[in-house]
Order: C-alpha cells, then structure tokens, then sequence
C-alpha cells in the first residue's frame, strides 16, 4: 500500500497539532509576565517616595525573582527596590519605597522604570540577570501629608 507524501504531511501535522492543544496550559496567562507602575507616587514628610503597581509572573519562573525600580527626575536617577515576588501567575500588587536622603527628587514629573528581574550565578562566579517583564511610564509624584 503507498501513502501519498501530501496525505504523510496533512497526517503529521495534524498529530503535532492534537498534541499541541492537548498540552496547552488551560490559562495561557500562566506563561506571562508582567509589570506595572501606577501613574502618580508618593513624597512622604519623613523623606520618602513610594511607588506603585501590580506585577504577575508564571509559576514556571525562575527563583529568586525581585521587583527593581528606577525613578529619574532633571538629572537624578535613583534606583530601588529588591522586593520578592510571588510567581504565582495571579496579578499581585507592589509598592516600594526609597529614601531621598542622598537625592534631589521634588513633587512634579518623574519617569519610572520598573522590572520583574531574576539573577543567576554563572560558572566563573559572574551575575547573569535576565529581565522576565518591563514597564516604563511618565509618573506624577505628589507629596502625601499624615
């Protein structure tokens, strides 16, 4: 009996195609990560500014992923964060905080960078960092009184 190379590959492809539907994850989301920053952030009285956001990562991530930020005003950059995230592919919400004790950011516009990032020893003892989700958006800082 002789197959046809045509009818060999309409067969083969759809093999690859049941068995890709069949192993697909029921929620496609579980393979997205992702990070917000809200719109406006704060000045505390005490010399702080906090930022918001959400952030998701898939549960198949690897370990030890951090939120970090970066916040830029005129000439000051300030970098921040380091807090751990759950990569349980739901949405969580995040904050962190600063202090502007050796920086010059004011109330008024700022830019914001912030990541889902996860770092990894190298053979050679060098640190691989490897960027899961990034969001970068102008921002307001306001200042918040007690």
């Amino acid at each position: 009996m002789r197959v046809s190379t045509r009818r060999l590959t309409v067969t083969a492809l759809s093999v690859l195609a049941a068995a890709t539907a069949f192993t697909a994850p029921a929620d496609a989301r579980s393979h997205e990560n992702s990070i917000s920053v809200q719109k406006v952030g704060h000045i505390s009285e005490d010399g702080h500014v906090t930022l918001y956001g959400t952030y998701a990562c898939a549960p198949s991530s690897p370990r030890g992923v951090q939120i970090q930020l970066t916040l830029a005003q005129d000439s000051t950059r300030l970098g921040f964060g380091g807090e751990e995230a759950v990569c349980d592919g739901r949405e969580h919400d995040w904050s962190a905080s600063a202090s502007l004790e050796m920086v010059d950011l004011h109330p008024g516009a700022a830019g914001a960078e912030a990541r889902l990032q996860a770092a990894s020893l190298n053979s050679g003892f060098g640190v691989r960092v490897s960027y899961l989700a990034q969001a970068e958006r102008d921002v307001v800082l306001e200042e918040k009184h007690r």
